[in-house]
C-alpha cells in the first residue's frame, strides 16, 4: 500500500487518516492554497500555512476550524511526518511533503518556479514520489520573464491613455490580480478594481502585504476619469451588467492561455498577455528534475500527454484524474 492513495474524495493518507485538497467533505483536510479547486467548503478540520489562513477564512467562512503552520515546520500524525514548503503559485501556496518509514511523497498543489516578488518563492523538495500539476504541460507553453510581460502591459495601458480609452484587464481575483497590481507602473494613471478583487486586496493588506492604492469601481463612475485608468476585474465580469457600463474599453487578458492566439479572439480581447501563476513546460521539467523523484503523478491538465513524455525520458509516470482535469477559459481555471 502506498503512503498516498488516489480516492474518489481526493488524495488520501490512510496512515494519518487525512486528505490533501479533497473535493468532497472529509474530517481532516490539508490545503495547499486558497483557490477554489483546492480549498473546498465543508471539511471539519483544515490545516494550511499561516499566510493562507486569512485567505481561506475570507473565502470559506470566518468560523471554519483551521490551524496554521509555518513553512518547513514538521507536524507528525500517527507516525507520518508532514511539512509545507513554498510553491510560488500565490501568497500562502504550499507543496506538502509526507514521509513515513523511508517513503517520501510531495504533493505540489499548483506551483511556479519564477519568483514573482509577491508570493513566497518556490523551493524544490526532494522526494521519491511527486504529484505534480501539469496545467500547461505541452512544449508550446513557454513564458517570457515577468518583467517583460509587465512592461508590455504598461505600454498597452499608456497607449490607451493617449487614445482616451479605459484599460480593462482580466485577472483571477486571488493571486493574479495582486501580482499585476504590485508590478505595474502606477504613475501612468489611476487603478480601479472590481469588488471581488477589492475585497481580496483588503485581505492582503491586513496580512501586512503592501499593495498600491486602488479604487473600488462600483456601479456608478466618471467615464472621463476611467479613460486614463487601469481596471482589474475577474474574467467572468466582462460581459456582466457591471462590465458593460465601462464605455469603449480596450480589453486585455492576462493568462497562460493567451499563448494560443485563438483563445484571445474567442474571449473578445484586444490584447493577450501571457502571464501565468503556473509553470510552463520547461518549468515543470525543471521542478521534476530538482525533486529527484522517480515516480511522477501528473494531474490538473494535459496529464496523458505529459505522462507519456515523462515515461519516454526515463521516469515512471502515471496520470491522476481529479474533478478539475478539464482546462478551460473560465473562472474555475486558475491560470
Amino acid at each position: 500500500m502506498k503512503l498516498i492513495e488516489f480516492t474518489t474524495k481526493g488524495l488520501y493518507c490512510r496512515q494519518a487518516d487525512i486528505y490533501i485538497d479533497p473535493w468532497k467533505k472529509v474530517n481532516y483536510a490539508m490545503i495547499t492554497h486558497g483557490h477554489s479547486d483546492h480549498a473546498r467548503w465543508g471539511h471539519k478540520h483544515y490545516l494550511c500555512v499561516h499566510s493562507s489562513v486569512p485567505i481561506l477564512k475570507h473565502r470559506l467562512g470566518a468560523e471554519m476550524n483551521i490551524q496554521g503552520i509555518n513553512y518547513d515546520e514538521t507536524i507528525t500524525i500517527n507516525g507520518v511526518k508532514f511539512s509545507f514548503h513554498p510553491a510560488g503559485h500565490i501568497t500562502g501556496s504550499a507543496m506538502i511533503r509526507a514521509a513515513y518509514k523511508g517513503e517520501v511523497w510531495v504533493i505540489s498543489g499548483d506551483y511556479k518556479i519564477e519568483n514573482d516578488g509577491l508570493a513566497e518563492a518556490f523551493e524544490p523538495v526532494k522526494c521519491q514520489h511527486f504529484i505534480t500539476e501539469c496545467t500547461f504541460g505541452l512544449p508550446v507553453y513557454s513564458w517570457s520573464p515577468q518583467r517583460e510581460v509587465i512592461d508590455d502591459i504598461n505600454r498597452w495601458w499608456n497607449g490607451n491613455v493617449q487614445n482616451k480609452r479605459p484599460s480593462l484587464i482580466t485577472a483571477y481575483s486571488l493571486g493574479k490580480a495582486q501580482r499585476i497590481l504590485s508590478s505595474v507602473d502606477t504613475s501612468i494613471g489611476p487603478i480601479y478594481t472590481h469588488g471581488a478583487i477589492d475585497q481580496m486586496n483588503k485581505v492582503y493588506k491586513r496580512m501586512g502585504i503592501s499593495l498600491p492604492e486602488t479604487t473600488h469601481l462600483k456601479n456608478s463612475f466618471d467615464q472621463k476619469e476611467l479613460s486614463k485608468s487601469l481596471i482589474i476585474a475577474p474574467p467572468s465580469t466582462v460581459d456582466s451588467s457591471w462590465g458593460k457600463k465601462i464605455k469603449n474599453p480596450s480589453l486585455g487578458i492576462a493568462s497562460g492561455w493567451m499563448t494560443i492566439r485563438g483563445n484571445r479572439r474567442r474571449r473578445g480581447g484586444d490584447r493577450g498577455f501571457v502571464l501565468s501563476d503556473h509553470c510552463d513546460w520547461k518549468g515543470l521539467l525543471t521542478a521534476i528534475k530538482e525533486s529527484g523523484a522517480q515516480y511522477i503523478y501528473p494531474t490538473h491538465g494535459n496529464t496523458d500527454t505529459f505522462s507519456q513524455y515523462l515515461n519516454e525520458v526515463g521516469y515512471i509516470a502515471r496520470p491522476v484524474k481529479t474533478e478539475y482535469n478539464d482546462n478551460s477559459l473560465n473562472e474555475t481555471s486558475v491560470e
